[in-house]
């Protein structure tokens, strides 16, 4: 694969309880377990920052198939979800949920372009076969 682009983190500290702060700087968050899983919840969590990243991977390769079909994406937008729970093997796994609002499309074009979305972005193909993702078009 030709990498066009390396992002670089560093996370420090006691882990969940620690800090990540990205090479250039713009990304420097306090960690904190989430107060769902006993923690203070003063900080951000991984799976927080992880449904920040799938959501605006996948509303890109949203955009660039819509752009392709011509589709009208005004007003477009992509929620996810990343849920955390015990697997099976006495670890931790993750589920994600994506939802896709493209109020000025009938809903099966909104799943067609969604369904196509998630074969091109990158998120999608990194976590197939290994998270459970259910991607969901809004009620708008």
């Amino acid at each position: 694969m030709n990498v066009l682009y390396t992002a670089e983190a560093l996370a420090t500290g006691d882990g969940r309880n620690g800090h990540a702060r990205t090479s250039d700087g713009k990304v420097d968050v306090n960690l904190a377990m989430p107060k769902e899983l006993g923690g203070s919840g003063e900080g951000t969590n991984p799976e927080q920052l992880f449904a920040a990243g799938y959501a605006a991977c996948f509303h890109s390769a949203l955009r660039l198939v819509a752009k392709s079909a011509n589709a009208d994406i005004a007003d477009s937008a992509v929620g996810a979800k990343v849920g955390l729970g015990a697997n099976d093997q006495g670890g931790f796994a993750l589920t994600v949920t994506l939802e896709v609002s493209l109020p000025h499309l009938s809903r099966e074009e909104a799943q067609a372009l969604a369904d196509k979305a998630h074969e091109v972005c990158p998120y999608s193909n990194a976590t197939r076969g290994n998270i459970d993702v259910t991607v969901t078009v809004a009620e708008d």
